[in-house]
């Protein structure tokens, strides 16, 4: 059987269950993109383990993990310059670092074309928020495919890497968490390998300088591609109308996954109303749109997040003076969340009552995902960051201030822990800290950076509070790789962080092992003392990355930690202060150890004050 890295350039058609994100890999083969690039995010990883996945003999395109977003898009840009067909991929909030870029791409011409790939969090699933990037390409003027499923994001890649090519533009191909993540069999058409880069800029093809006059003659020519896009929109098919004989005037107005909820929340319907689905959400196809409205009496319209859609769909029907009862957002609950099968169905009823079956008593039977309780994210068992706070908070005093930033150690707000009071985006945590400084001589300010996210947007926070003389601490959680979405690589395996903060001017620069907590609280104790920024770089690689290339070694030996009852006093510090999953607290107050999730790296032991952890070895 073919490995899946395998599989995505076989050059012969063949069918498959694949996730979301994998199927988008095949797409990028089969339309030959040439260059990809990325910064990772959840719920993107997978687009780039399947492209890691395939031998390096047979890739079939140049793919970089950048420093950020920005950088990623800056890449793939100058790529489509050269005539390359290429593709950025990343998270919701991914955009906003690529914005400064993103923004301009609409009004140049870019000759290769280029496809961007942005994952949307509805739920906030993966997220600080759950941000509507649809605002954004409509100030963009991006074009955009909205798949519902992982057959369609295959299929809808496709669609935005002919047409970007064609328009020689930008096309957007906007996902959701659930679209990225799940399964199914798709057949996949075969092609022929053909990887030949090109270098072909040339300024007649631009302008490429949006400066003053000649910015508003790009936007004009912008402009001018709407004609030919809604061509081509038409020509796809994409967005679809399913009538229904029976429909009693009744019709909605959907997009991407949304449109599976509905297809589920009608399934008990005593009537079914006429659907259209859109799959090119802007611009907005306005043919289609109105001829829906003028078949409909009442239409409801039923989105995820912001009114995008049905702020444009009421403006057309006023504009036409349509007498269509149009049905939006009313109330605070439609702005937030997915729409789940479950919500779909109780906006239907409240629209319309006589349509949908009274509803079940018992909501998780008709909706089981729902009986499923939430589990607090956690750090995995032998984390170092555990390690870290828990040395850090014997430094620290009540008052002082601690700011957090994103990754994993971003779970030290949680229980017991209860580090980090603030937190914006990836690298805000110095910027934030300087101004919690200011004039500040009661409260010791620290900020926490993850390495990755150093490389990816710290530093010129870090250098504004050197060169603004700021007075805080800066711990650095150096794991070695970009741990939260699936240990891609960084910029830190060729650049050494302590080199560089020296090369800054940074003077005191403390660095030791998260797991030799005593010497760690040490270290902060001496930075707190210090004027200025101190830096501490608490160091220790990701367990969980390590523990699974341990695994694979022959004669690995795995150990797990012990508890010795006749020294365990029961002060439960192992469960309350240090807080590793592993542990367990017994009904009889005994604390055991769950050998499914402990790892045996000890981490643990110093937590004891009774020093009843203890290793024991178990043979694989």
């Amino acid at each position: 059987m073919k490995k899946l890295g395998e599989l995505l350039v076989q050059e012969d058609s063949f069918e498959e269950i694949l996730m979301g994100n994998q199927a988008l890999v095949r797409a990028m083969v089969e339309t030959k993109t040439l260059v990809v690039t990325s910064y990772p995010g959840s719920p993107t990883p997978e687009i780039a383990t399947a492209i890691m996945d395939i031998p390096e003999a047979h890739t079939p395109f140049y793919f970089e993990f950048s420093v950020n977003e920005k950088v990623a898009t800056e890449v793939a840009f100058g790529a489509a310059l050269n005539g390359n067909l290429s593709c950025v991929f990343f998270k919701s909030v991914g955009l906003n670092v690529a914005l400064d870029s993103f923004v301009q791409l609409g009004l140049l011409n870019i000759i290769g074309g280029m496809v961007v790939v942005v994952v949307d969090d509805p739920g906030a699933n993966s997220s600080q928020n759950e941000q509507d990037n649809r605002n954004i390409y409509r100030m963009a003027k991006a074009i955009v495919l909205e798949p519902a499923s992982p057959k369609e994001a295959y299929e809808y890649y496709k669609v935005a890497a002919r047409l970007a090519a064609a328009q020689k533009t930008i096309v957007v191909l906007r996902l959701t968490t659930h679209v990225c993540h799940a399964r199914q069999k798709i057949s996949f058409a075969g092609y022929k390998q053909d990887k030949g880069y090109k270098t072909d800029f040339d300024t007649k093809n631009g302008p490429y300088i949006p400066l003053t006059v000649l910015a508003l003659e790009m936007k004009r020519l912008a402009l001018k591609r709407t004609a030919p896009v809604l061509s081509f929109i038409r020509e796809s098919g994409l967005n679809r109308v399913k009538t229904r004989s029976d429909s009693r005037g009744k019709g909605i107005i959907t997009s991407g996954l949304t449109w599976l909820s509905v297809l589920d929340a009608l399934e008990q319907a005593a009537y079914r109303p006429n659907i259209l689905k859109l799959g090119f959400t802007n611009p907005l196809d306005p043919e289609v749109i109105l001829d829906f409205l003028k078949a409909n009496e009442q239409v409801l319209i039923l989105e995820e997040l912001d009114d995008i859609l049905e702020n444009q769909i009421k403006a057309m029907a006023y504009d036409q003076g349509l007498s269509t009862v149009i049905i939006g957002k009313t109330d605070d609950t439609d702005f937030i969340g997915e729409f789940t099968p479950d919500k779909t169905f109780d906006k239907i009823l409240n629209t319309w009552p006589e349509m949908m079956p009274a509803q079940d008593k018992n909501k998780a039977q008709k909706f089981p995902l729902l009986a499923v309780p939430e589990r607090p994210a956690q750090m995995c068992p032998g984390c170092g960051h555990r390690s870290a706070f828990f040395a850090v908070k014997q430094a620290l005093k009540k008052n002082d201030v601690t700011v957090a930033d994103i990754g994993c150690h971003t779970l030290g707000y949680m229980p017991p822990y209860e580090v980090g009071q603030v937190l914006l985006c990836m690298g805000a945590s110095p910027g934030i800290a300087s101004g919690l400084s200011l004039n500040n001589t009661q409260k010791k300010v620290v900020a926490f950076l993850g390495d990755s996210t150093f490389f990816h947007a710290g530093l010129p926070g870090v250098i504004n509070t050197i060169f603004n003389h700021h007075n805080i601490t800066l711990i650095i959680m150096e794991n070695g790789t970009t741990a939260m979405t699936g240990h891609q690589d960084h910029a830190g395996r060729s650049i050494n962080i302590e080199t560089l903060l020296k090369g800054l001017g940074i003077e005191q620069i403390l660095t030791c092992d998260t797991y030799n907590q005593e010497r760690l609280t040490d270290h902060v104790k001496t930075a707190l003392g210090t004027q200025g920024i101190s830096v501490v770089i608490a160091r220790h690689p990701c367990m969980l990355k390590f523990t699974r290339s341990q695994q694979k070694k022959q004669g690995y030996v795995r150990k797990h930690i012990s508890i010795d009852p006749s020294t365990c006093t029961r002060i439960h510090a192992c469960v309350e202060k240090f807080g590793c999953p592993s542990f367990v607290r017994n009904p009889d107050q005994s604390v055991g150890v769950n050998m499914d999730l402990c790892i045996g790296d000890g981490s643990c032991r110093p937590s004891c004050p009774e020093q009843a952890l203890g290793f024991e070895r178990k043979e694989e």
